[in-house]
């Protein structure tokens, strides 16, 4: 069997994603009833490679492992020789002839690229400065579990085009959805990834107009990891594009609202609608936990 990897949302066809989906649902709940997995993943190890810190990334990934019966190993780059110098190429050649899966969240989508090239078992990307493609999998089994299909809903995607947005433009042509995305000018995600989803994405300068009719509502921090000395001056870029209570008011009424964490109440998003009743995002976070489960199992064979 070909080894498959997970880089981004289109590694999978929709029908495969779909079923990743609901074998996150079908686990979550397995757990829930049983409290336990069997041991599916018995005797095999997943290899995490840490250049960014995390901590819903760490937790699921690791906890996900222990539940599925196999074992997550944790590297900084303090210890691996990829720290030191070592060429991609070489530790994904050693690592894969000993891990099962290698999990990598770094800054370069390139690296993660390169080390699937060369890596003989399963690359999972937990995140680079271009995609986060495991939160959009938490995000739809979400979605899913409290209003259904996701095809020909609207979702509006407010604050920068990162790569969170990268991901959610991936979703709207995996999952059949109409994209919003507001952000200010220079902020702009990919116009690469705007030309290949074409008429499924509508770029926009107003969050208001973006949240006009969403049946989702989307934000993320406006600096990411790496790019904190740029705080001040976002700050005053993105203020137009916080999602309140008056944004939220122009979706949908029974819109949900979603973040991927961690949040700053009072700048990408109020309190008021974090904490409030539309939000789900607390069942998002723990859903990166079952979701990848099923993305293992799925990319092990199992």
């Amino acid at each position: 069997m070909s080894i498959r990897h997970f880089l981004t949302l289109k590694d999978c066809t929709p029908e495969e994603l779909q079923q990743i989906l609901q074998r996150g649902i079908a686990l979550k709940q397995e757990l829930k009833e049983k409290g336990h997995h069997g041991d599916p993943l018995k005797n095999r190890s997943l290899a995490m490679i840490f250049e960014k810190a995390s901590t819903r990334t760490r937790l699921s990934f690791e906890i996900a492992m222990t539940q599925l019966g196999g074992h997550a190993l944790f590297l900084s780059p303090r210890d691996t020789q990829l720290g030191r110098g070592e060429p991609i190429e070489d530790s994904a050649r050693v690592m894969s002839r000993m891990a099962d899966a290698i999990m990598i969240r770094t800054f370069g989508h390139d690296v993660v690229e390169t080390f699937a090239r060369y890596s003989e078992a399963p690359v999972i990307n937990a995140l680079t400065d271009d995609f986060h493609p495991c939160q959009l999998l938490a995000d739809m089994q979400t979605w899913y579990e409290h209003r259904g299909p996701m095809q020909g809903k609207t979702v509006a995607w407010i604050g920068d085009g990162n790569n969170m947005c990268h991901s959610y433009i991936n979703a709207a042509m995996q999952y059949d959805f109409q994209l919003h995305i507001a952000c200010p000018e220079g902020f702009e995600p990919r116009a690469d990834l705007l030309e290949q989803a074409g008429d499924r994405v509508t770029l926009m300068r107003d969050a208001k107009a973006a949240a006009q009719g969403a049946d989702l509502v989307v934000t993320d921090v406006w600096a990411s990891m790496g790019q904190e000395d740029e705080q001040a001056a976002r700050m005053e870029k993105f203020m137009p594009f916080q999602v309140n209570a008056e944004v939220m008011a122009r979706a949908k009424p029974d819109a949900l609202f979603m973040h991927c964490l961690p949040a700053h109440r009072g700048e990408e998003v109020t309190a008021e609608v974090i904490d409030g009743p539309q939000s789900v995002v607390w069942d998002e976070a723990e859903n990166r936990l079952h979701a990848q489960k099923a993305l293992l199992l799925f990319l092990l064979g199992k």
